[in-house]
């Protein structure tokens, strides 16, 4: 796969605080990967380094192997949808749109006039006097009408119910089988938006602490419940347990590791039930695990 986008030795801080602490990753062109960290973990301050518009401490960030900053052509190339829009609130939204169109030179009008019937979004209105719902959608159409071969949201769901969330992966997902590019979502919202996402990157403190296709991270990701001294014996001391809970007589252990078709064999002699764990579940416990909470 091509590179997109590289980051290397990036890090912020905020006086004595790191925001994003030495971070070097890279995304590939044409996938869609989901960002996921608690709050305060750095998400926002390492996607507005992404877009330029905050100025990093230390590092680099390239765009097709040319540093981006003071860099008009790289930037024409990425859209970050943010969680809470910097628009001028007094603006009607035909405005906002204009100002999108010159701004991305992707930018496809065609597709935006649908996705307003679509949402139907009343374009004469200002800003400010739609709900936050609505503001989200707003958000939701520039990253989408952009085309910027990056496109990132953060937070891009914020308002909306379930229905018009649902309706968002839909339209996102039809709009990247027929025009693909790299699609970066930082969400909240990780079990009902799991299933679009091509590649997880997982931050805490600052830090990347996981960067895995999704299926290779819940081919890790493993609930075990039954005899605890069983489960421990089979799974051998060198196994990655995050997490271990009782309910009744029986012990639950949650590892994130490789296990070899014989463990599983002996698993399930050993009637000890093996499910996988939910993407949510091996978030919390991984970013728990990191914060050293219980």
């Amino acid at each position: 796969m091509t590179t997109i986008i590289e980051c290397k030795d990036l890090s912020k801080s905020y006086g004595k605080v790191k925001a994003v602490n030495n971070i070097s990753l890279t995304l590939e062109k044409d996938k869609i990967y989901g960002l996921l960290g608690r709050n305060g973990a750095g998400k926002t301050t390492l996607l507005r380094m992404l877009n330029n518009e905050l100025i990093r401490s230390e590092g680099e960030i390239k765009y097709n192997g040319v540093e981006i900053f003071e860099n008009s052509s790289a930037l024409e190339n990425i859209c970050l949808v943010k969680d809470r829009n910097s628009f001028d609130e007094d603006k009607k939204i035909k405005d906002i749109f204009t100002l999108a169109a010159i701004s991305y030179k992707f930018w496809d009008e065609d597709f935006k006039n649908k996705l307003v019937k679509k949402f139907n979004v009343n374009v004469k209105k200002s800003f400010k006097k739609l709900s936050r719902g609505g503001q989200s959608i707003v958000g939701v159409i520039i990253g989408l009408a952009s085309r910027a071969p990056v496109t990132i949201f953060d937070e891009p769901v914020l308002g909306l119910d379930a229905a018009v969330r649902e309706e968002f992966y839909s339209v996102l997902l039809k709009d990247y089988e027929e025009n693909p590019r790299t699609i970066i979502i930082s969400t909240h919202l990780i079990e009902e938006s799991s299933n679009i996402f091509e590649e997880i990157i997982m931050i805490n403190s600052g830090e990347v602490i996981i960067k895995e296709s999704i299926s290779e991270l819940m081919e890790k990701a493993r609930l075990m419940v039954g005899n605890r001294e069983n489960i421990l014996s089979i799974l051998g001391s060198n196994i990655r347990i995050i997490h271990e809970d009782k309910i009744g007589g029986a012990s639950i252990i949650a590892i994130f590791d490789t296990l070899s078709e014989e463990q599983y064999e002996k698993l399930k002699e050993n009637h000890i039930e093996v499910s996988q764990l939910p993407l949510q579940k091996l978030f919390v416990y991984l970013t728990a695990e990191k914060e050293g909470e219980e």
